[in-house]
């Protein structure tokens, strides 16, 4: 039988190590992530930046063309694809919304011929 207190540190140890591989994830996209976020704010930054991709991808976007290196300079093929970058002083929700506007400006954009 599992004590109480196990089962709770062994939950907390697993949503520390999901949130740390959400974390690289993230920062393998140049997205910022601070000791401040939250696990709960690691997933919503995951969720709204997959939505970002898909819109783009939706569009015809390359995500390996239009993003740079980390910590490189972009020259994507179409700027509105390029997906923005979160201050250092940015909260969670203020990054979440424009990245939210950023994803309807890809779904609304017509690619230039």
């Amino acid at each position: 039988m599992t004590h109480p207190d196990n089962t709770s540190k062994d939950w907390n140890r697993d949503v520390a190590r999901v949130a740390q591989e959400m974390t690289s994830r993230l920062r393998a996209r140049g997205i910022e992530v601070y000791d401040s976020d939250s696990p709960d704010d690691v997933v919503q930054l995951v969720e709204s930046v997959e939505e970002f991709e898909r819109a783009v991808e939706s569009r015809g976007g390359d995500l390996m063309m239009d993003e740079p290196p980390p910590r490189g300079a972009a020259q994507p093929d179409d700027p509105h694809f390029l997906l923005p970058t979160r201050a250092a002083d940015e909260s969670v929700s203020n990054y979440i919304t424009r990245l939210k506007a950023a994803t309807a400006s890809v779904r609304e954009h017509r690619p230039h011929p």
